[in-house]
């Protein structure tokens, strides 16, 4: 098994790809920290996984707010006595053009989207520097790459990823931890589940292979980043978006 006995933070791990990411992971033989705001369909995934014989824990978390996060670390490391793996899985959207954009919805995807993931990294980095080793996975998008009508917000903090992502690489890299990126392309999420099908129908035509990604595609781009098939990939931002970014 590619990720066996090695112990995995998914924050946003209660839906979506942050799910389908620690089904993967499971399966792999990782034991799973599935980190999430909602507890009560936290509690449910992790019951799913344990049904099917998996090491899962559920750890409730505000990836806005330091001190949750802290908690959840310390929990994690109660639980399992390490962190291998971090996957900064955990994003909202806000859209809204930038004339009408609010402060408050601006600050709330900053908060999630780009400051949770530093906040994230900073609190499980002395375990994996004391371990000597460690894979950090952060999300971006194609929406900080080139942009996105309505998502001011949004493709800031994605963007900011990935100068943290190269920073934190070359930081990190001389510790023995791997920092990259996995940047989505139009995935069926929650998220994508709210676009009027028109919409969709265009995006899917603007796409080489013609379809939406699906939470397992990114889920498997997560697994090669994480297992040791990827110990020289350092400093990188992994597209999985069909192409469209050609």
């Amino acid at each position: 098994m590619r990720l066996n006995e090695k112990v995995a933070v998914i924050t946003g791990a209660a839906n979506g790809i942050g799910f389908a990411a620690a089904k993967r992971f499971s399966e792999e033989g990782a034991k799973v920290a599935l980190a999430d705001y909602d507890a009560e369909i936290g509690e449910k995934r992790v019951g799913e996984l344990k049904e099917q014989g998996y090491d899962a824990a559920f750890f409730q978390v505000d990836v806005a707010e330091r001190e949750s996060i802290d908690r959840m670390v310390e929990q994690v490391i109660s639980t399992y006595g390490k962190i291998d793996i971090l996957i900064n899985n955990a994003g909202i959207t806000r859209d809204g053009m930038l004339a009408k954009l609010s402060t408050s919805d601006f600050q709330q995807v900053i908060d999630v989207n780009l400051t949770g993931v530093f906040h994230c990294t900073q609190a499980v980095l002395p375990y994996m520097v004391q371990s000597g080793k460690g894979k950090i996975i952060s999300t971006s998008s194609v929406s900080g790459i080139y942009g996105n009508v309505g998502q001011t917000n949004y493709a800031a903090a994605k963007a900011a990823i990935v100068g943290m992502t190269k920073t934190w690489a070359k930081e990190l890299g001389r510790k023995g931890i791997n920092v990259n990126a996995v940047a989505p392309g139009f995935t069926e999420t929650n998220m994508v589940a709210k676009v009027p099908e028109k919409v969709i129908e265009q995006m899917k035509s603007m796409i080489p292979l013609q379809r939406l990604g699906k939470p397992e595609d990114i889920a498997n781009a997560y697994l090669f980043l994480a297992s040791d098939e990827s110990d020289y990939v350092n400093g990188t931002v992994l597209h999985v978006d069909g192409g469209i970014m050609m």
